[in-house]
């Protein structure tokens, strides 16, 4: 990283890739083509994130080509002037990381993970989670992403002071 002052640790970095409406998830096509594609993401440990799609496709097919994949996260993007200077500049919020994906095949954790992407979505609909299970369970594909090192996390961010906040300062 560039500037390692704006460098974040791996806590800062999962609470972004937790509050992201989405992440983007890059692969490899067999062709060696890349892929990426904006994918909401549920996460339920340190290093594991599920997303859900279609039987078939694309992600897919990446994932039994290779099924190294790379996320990234923004949240709280804003253009602004900077307070010092100025500048035109960008305050954000922004976390990589590296992880292998897998299609999950044990029906009990296929269902566990769609309960987390529910939850994380959709929380005040949990009532009616069992009845879309039954009717969409069968058809649905589940793909679990663990991270094989510890994710980034990056930010620019400005004081109340209007000094560029560093590593470790909180907001």
């Amino acid at each position: 990283m560039r500037k390692a002052s704006r460098q974040m640790d791996a806590a800062f970095a999962l609470e972004v890739l937790d509050k992201a409406p989405y992440v983007t998830v890059s692969m490899t096509r067999p062709d060696g083509t890349p892929y990426g594609l904006p994918l909401s993401l549920a996460r339920t440990d340190e290093r594991t994130f599920y997303f859900h799609g279609a039987l078939e496709g694309d992600k897919l097919d990446c994932i039994a080509h290779c099924p190294t994949v790379f996320l990234s996260a923004v949240t709280k993007c804003a253009p602004i002037v900077g307070p010092k200077d100025g500048s035109f500049t960008l305050q954000y919020k922004s976390a990589t990381a590296v992880g292998k994906a897998e299609v999950v095949t044990d029906r009990e954790e296929k269902i566990a993970a769609l309960r987390a992407i529910c939850q994380r979505f959709l929380p005040h609909h949990m009532d009616a989670f069992d009845d879309a299970i039954s009717r969409s369970i069968e058809r649905t594909a589940v793909v679990r992403i663990t991270l094989t090192e510890p994710p980034v996390g990056k930010r620019k961010q400005y004081d109340k002071q209007g000094e560029e906040m560093k590593w470790g300062r909180m907001e």
